[in-house]
């Protein structure tokens, strides 16, 4: 145990006597239990995002059974140590303090969302922990604002704006464009994450020497009306438009632009994940595409599927697929090390290259602790949504 984690164990205990029971924890530190080598989690298992919170520990979960099953790590069995954060910035802070201090856990894998995951940085680094968030995509988990890299964590998904890189890929080198229009939106809580896919979407789209023709924008609260734009766009002919956006608005936008008679395909980011189809209707998005983590029906994560519906009689998606993924890097990370001293493990995911999950082929950037890997894209046939190809940006 390292210098930090003995003078943090006194505050253990005080968290396990003042917060509602997270792991399950006593006032003392636990004596090692046969030979077991602990993994921790952190997850949304109740509150407002615990749908999501399930479906990542399912994945984790899963993942142990497997590795037990083929005789562990390091010759020893893996005891997974649960945390529920209850969806609250602060539980999730204190759960990384029980979870190192208390379990003594190699790493910890969680929470999901963005929120949690800024939430308890502070206590990351204080417990010199190494934690691998499945689906943390804000920039600023693994990256501090002076451009130097948190320490500690670590991420299992790409983080947002890497989907435009992937998606000008997809548009250069399979749809052959020459052209791009581009669609943001600029609604309060939305624009980030627009205007992030887009510059990278610009900028590796012209970088090959290709023209943007038109980059308009849009604003919901404003008008639902977006034939000015499409109309413009039209005028310019181009051979693709790009529309990073949510798939409320999306949706919309697809079913005018058809409407218009603009045919040429489209291609959106994750945020299309939802009632897309409800919204645009199947004929809409014939020739439409995005990209995405994890694609059910993509031939390299058959087996994952099928062992996850086995297990859990529900389908996997993203989140379920992340998690898996998540705890595979550090069961790999622990053998890697051949050693569970958390710096050495820290040290070991950090130097991780071409590391094979089912969301993809990762390498860890040592720099920015981001995953570098391929991406899913998605398209949509006759109203079904299908695997169309892996695009790993050069």
């Amino acid at each position: 145990m390292n210098l930090k984690k003995r003078f943090s164990t006194f505050f253990a205990a005080l968290l396990c006597l003042s917060l509602v029971a997270v792991t399950g924890c006593s006032s003392s530190e636990p004596e090692p239990q046969g030979g077991m080598i602990k993994i921790g989690g952190n997850f949304e298992l109740t509150g407002g995002m615990s749908e999501y919170g399930k479906k990542a520990e399912n994945g984790v979960l899963l993942a142990v059974k497997e590795a037990n099953a083929s005789g562990g790590v390091l010759g020893k069995q893996i005891e997974y140590v649960g945390s529920d954060n209850k969806s609250e910035t602060t539980q999730a802070a204190a759960a990384v303090t029980i979870l190192a201090v208390q379990d003594q856990v190699a790493g910890i894998i969680g929470p999901v969302t963005n929120g949690n995951i800024l939430g308890l940085l502070e206590a990351v680094a204080d417990n010199q922990i190494p934690l691998i968030t499945p689906t943390g995509t804000n920039e600023s988990i693994t990256l501090k604002s002076n451009g130097t890299v948190n320490k500690w964590l670590f991420r299992a998904c790409f983080i947002n704006s890497y989907q435009g890189t992937v998606a000008a890929n997809f548009a250069l080198d399979t749809l052959k464009a020459s052209k791009a229009a581009v669609i943001t939106d600029q609604k309060a809580n939305y624009a980030a994450y627009s205007n992030g896919l887009a510059k990278n979407f610009i900028e590796t789209f012209t970088k090959a020497g290709k023209e943007i023709v038109d980059s308009e924008q849009y604003n919901t609260e404003e008008t639902k009306d977006y034939s000015n734009i499409l109309n413009r766009i039209k005028e310019k002919n181009p051979d693709v438009i790009f529309l990073p956006g949510y798939y409320s608005e999306a949706g919309a936008i697809i079913k005018q632009a058809r409407d218009l008679g603009l045919k040429m395909p489209i291609i959106g980011g994750d945020g299309w994940t939802g009632s897309l189809i409800d919204i645009a209707g199947k004929d809409a998005l014939n020739n439409t595409y995005y990209v995405d983590h994890f694609a059910g029906d993509d031939p390299a994560a058959a087996d994952f599927v099928k062992a996850y519906k086995d297990e859990y009689k529900q389908d996997a998606d993203n989140f379920s697929a992340l998690g898996y993924d998540a705890a595979k890097m550090l069961i790999a990370a622990i053998n890697k090390a051949n050693s569970t001293d958390s710096d050495q493990v820290r040290a070991a995911l950090e130097t991780m290259t071409s590391f094979q999950g089912v969301t993809g082929e990762m390498t860890v950037d040592p720099a920015t602790h981001n995953t570098q890997k391929s991406a899913a894209i998605l398209k949509y046939v006759n109203g079904k949504k299908m695997f169309a190809q892996r695009v790993t940006p050069q």
